[in-house]
């Protein structure tokens, strides 16, 4: 189990300290007491959601697990949200604002190859991004917080998201939505435990924290043949090879140096005959940027690049966009409490970091009421926790759940003193 890095109001004298300050001080040893009493239980809520992953919207196992625990907790009311989602409302013995926490609770299609005893045992689905310990680390939080209901002014709203990672035909944030989650709601944190930052660390900053993700598809109509005849055919394998290599100039040639954009091909399908000259080729990739003005000059760019390419070798092409999440963008004031709730839990681990450009749909929550997302390092090489997300052999260190559960908890409350 990690060491905790104290408060420094800890070491100040009791006969210096006002009475807010003793307040202060307890509600953080009672934060720190409760999460290390409900550790364990949490860890193997995370082993258990490991074993049993589902992948988007398909999540009806992970919806009764959590119900069922949630269940334990008197005062707690529970609905079914987005299908296979969950809410949880929990009212404070004095009147105030409403905070929302979330945790999103689906898995990847990726084969688990983590090796440990908690390994997967739904083939074909893996919880290789971190999700299973979100679910667990927010029921730890809601038990936590459970434990302060009589002193909560205000509510505290606890959102079990699903289909976080499958987007295009409809995200679990925006099922939540639509389906009156964030009614009544004056801002909402969420955590992501993320491999690249170091295990005992919490990264919190205002601003954009992770970048809008947009799909693209390019299909590139030439004419097939004879692979001995290729004069009288128009490759399309050779045509989306070209585009595939002048579309890796975009970001270092077309984007301004002092802003970040990220240009991928993930799928390149053509032809089935080693014989034959292909007449069509599928690309499939992705954009991820910071800004709304660069998003929409790199899909220009990619445009053109498509259609001059395809001039050039007498091809066809249909290009096609779809937006999947926009810019994980912190709001200020928001980030500050949350900051500040941080270092009062683990002191000079929680500082701000640089935003990454991988995407969340917890963007669309933002769009909606002001935010907190924040990251909690996982990545732990002494353990061998070296793989990054989406990798199936990926794996968290468990005792970043327990400081996890410290920073919301505490995030939670003192975002309530500010919505009175």
């Amino acid at each position: 189990m990690k060491t905790h890095f104290r408060c420094s109001a800890t070491a100040a004298s009791g006969e210096d300290m006002t009475g807010k300050e003793k307040a202060k001080i307890k509600r953080i040893e009672d934060i720190r007491g409760l999460a290390k009493k409900y550790y364990r239980d949490v860890v193997e809520l995370r082993r258990y959601f490991h074993i049993h992953p589902e992948l988007s919207k398909r999540e009806f196992n992970t919806q009764r697990k959590i119900i069922e625990v949630l269940g334990e907790l008197d005062e707690m009311k529970i609905r079914k949200v987005g299908k296979t989602g969950v809410i949880a409302d929990l009212k404070g013995g004095r009147p105030g604002g409403t905070i929302a926490v979330r945790a999103d609770m689906d898995a990847l299609a990726i084969d688990d190859e983590c090796g440990r005893p908690y390994q997967s045992q739904n083939k074909g689905a893996c919880h290789a991004c971190g999700h299973d310990g979100h679910v667990a680390m927010l029921l730890g939080t809601a038990r936590i917080l459970h434990g302060f209901r009589r002193d909560i002014a205000g509510n505290i709203r606890f959102i079990f998201q699903p289909s976080e990672e499958e987007v295009a035909d409809g995200s679990g944030a925006e099922a939540i939505i639509e389906d009156g989650g964030l009614k009544g709601v004056d801002a909402i944190i969420g955590a992501h435990l993320w491999q690249p930052v170091r295990s005992g660390v919490v990264g919190i900053s205002a601003g954009p924290m992770m970048a809008a993700s947009d799909e693209f598809e390019i299909r590139i109509e030439g004419k097939a043949g004879h692979a001995s005849m290729p004069h009288q055919t128009v490759d399309s394998i050779l045509t989306a090879s070209e585009i595939v290599i002048a579309l890796n100039t975009i970001v270092g040639r077309d984007v301004d140096p002092m802003k970040q954009a990220v240009v991928s091909v993930g799928v390149f399908n053509s032809g089935r005959v080693y014989n034959a000259i292909a007449g069509e080729a599928v690309l499939k990739g992705t954009i991820r940027t910071l800004d709304e003005e660069v998003r929409s000059q790199v899909f220009t760019h990619i445009k053109k690049i498509v259609e001059h390419t395809c001039e050039m070798t007498g091809a066809h092409c249909d290009i096609k966009k779809n937006a999947c999440t926009y810019v994980v963008d912190n709001d200020p004031k928001i980030a500050a409490i949350v900051l500040k709730a941080g270092r009062e839990m683990i002191d000079g681990k929680a500082h701000p970091i640089d935003p990454f450009m991988s995407s969340e749909d917890f963007s669309y929550y933002m769009r909606k009421i002001p935010g907190c997302f924040i990251f909690v390092g996982v990545g732990n090489r002494e353990k061998g926790i070296i793989y990054p997300q989406h990798h199936p052999k990926y794996d968290i260190d468990e005792s970043a759940m327990l400081y996890g559960m410290e920073v919301m908890a505490n995030a939670a409350l003192k975002l309530l003193e500010n919505f009175r």
